[in-house]
């Protein structure tokens, strides 16, 4: 794994496609926390989140937070920086507001096609619609966009990590990458 990649450590609990942490909430900031660069918190309960975890997760660090949901509505930007939020993820589209706090997930290469530069992106290898793997790559993605890009879903230790990733979002496997990072 390249050093230079920041680490983005998701405290998630739950997801709707089925899976379940054997941690509780605590426990999983405890992990993020110790090995984030940024802290990931979710603000949608079908991920086991919400804005008073958020708020939480503010009094509990000082290092950045990112509120990680679909957000599609630029009102829900503004509930997650005033929940103390320092970035916000915005899921299938570009807001009006707040966009350079923002992380933009494509649902698609074409979406993709259509971001600038200078806008942060995460490419999530996992379809939201199913929770299934997209039929597009990382490395798809990469050619594409020549921007800040954040590898995201399906990391379970650091030699999943691409090395064209400016960033790596950790979320299901996070204990196992945690283990990986003491490995090296």
């Amino acid at each position: 794994m390249n050093k230079k990649i920041q680490i983005i450590a998701e405290v998630k609990t739950q997801s709707p496609f089925g899976w379940k942490s054997d941690k509780n909430w605590d426990e999983l900031f405890q992990v993020a926390n110790k090995i984030g660069d940024i802290i990931s918190i979710h603000t949608d309960s079908r991920w086991g989140g919400s804005f008073d975890l958020l708020k939480k997760a503010r009094a509990l660090t000082n290092k950045p937070i990112l509120a990680k949901g679909v957000h599609d509505n630029d009102s829900l930007i503004q509930q997650s920086i005033d929940a103390g939020a320092d970035w916000v993820l915005v899921v299938g589209r570009i807001p009006s507001v707040h966009i350079k706090k923002c992380l933009i997930e494509p649902l698609t290469i074409k979406e993709l096609q259509t971001i600038p530069d200078n806008i942060r992106v995460v490419w999530n290898s996992r379809n939201l619609s199913d929770g299934g793997l997209k039929k597009e790559t990382f490395e798809e993605a990469r050619a594409i966009f020549k921007g800040w890009l954040c590898q995201a879903s399906n990391i379970k230790t650091i030699d999943d990590v691409n090395d064209g990733a400016s960033a790596v979002l950790v979320g299901t496997h996070l204990l196992e990458f945690t283990e990986s990072l003491s490995g090296r």
